[in-house]
């Protein structure tokens, strides 16, 4: 049998760049609507040059997570601007599809999550989970839901996995969820559940922390059980 091999070519400079710019966006640390920094000062901190940081910039855009503005610069795409151009998106226009059922589907790939995570998860990934609740919960005593806050959060957790596969299907899930999360801010806020879900999440990154397998499941499934019978009873 003739098969043709190819040598194997170590990883681009560009789509090192690109990767880290992804990651940075994935992670919340640029966030929907953010300027990225000018293209020369991201050479100078990244140690390459100027073309090769346009290239990935133009891949981002390329991939919808950047759009470029005439003389303004490079910006993370909007919520609503992800969400109009998410390739999940499709399932609404052939059925009817609820909250609650992305919620269900939910529910197997971050009870899977929670559980690689409490195996891989670096100091890292737990330092940054650990921010992101912080800011969770500084948000909930302004009387604020912190949503964001808490994609960030689901996001993060997603990276502790290190599968990207399932980073690349829970970015696509948050930019439909988000919606919902929004939607539903004003009855999150009525009946005081705000405290709660804070709560939940504290719970899951301490079996992380713990490496606690099973416990990180559990506590996932209750949190994630518990926002879909809230939806449910709000008809979200």
């Amino acid at each position: 049998m003739n098969v043709s091999l190819h040598p194997i070519r170590a990883k681009g400079i560009t789509e090192q760049v690109y990767e880290q710019l992804r990651d940075l966006i994935y992670r919340g640390q640029f966030r929907p609507g953010d300027k990225l920094p000018p293209e020369r000062e991201l050479a100078q901190s990244l140690g390459v040059s100027r073309p090769t940081v346009k290239t990935a910039i133009g891949k981002l855009v390329n991939n919808g997570l950047v759009e470029q503005k005439q003389g303004q610069g490079s910006f993370v795409r909007s919520y609503q601007s992800q969400y109009q151009n998410n390739p999940l998106l499709e399932i609404f226009d052939v059925q009817t599809v609820s909250l609650v059922d992305l919620l269900e589907v939910r529910s197997g790939l971050e009870v899977t999550a929670a559980s690689l995570a409490a195996q891989r998860a670096t100091q890292d990934d737990i330092d940054a989970l650990q921010s992101c609740l912080d800011e969770m919960q500084s948000r909930i005593e302004n009387g604020e839901v912190g949503a964001e806050e808490d994609v960030t959060f689901h996001m993060n957790l997603a990276y502790a996995t290190k599968n990207s596969a399932q980073i690349y299907l829970m970015k696509h899930f948050y930019d439909l969820l988000f919606y919902g999360i929004k939607q539903s801010q004003f009855y999150l806020i009525e009946s005081g559940n705000l405290q709660k879900m804070s709560d939940h999440h504290a719970n899951i990154l301490e079996y992380i922390k713990n490496r606690d397998i099973q416990g990180s499941q559990r506590a996932m499934q209750r949190h994630i059980q518990y926002v879909r019978e809230f939806c449910r009873s709000q008809d979200l």
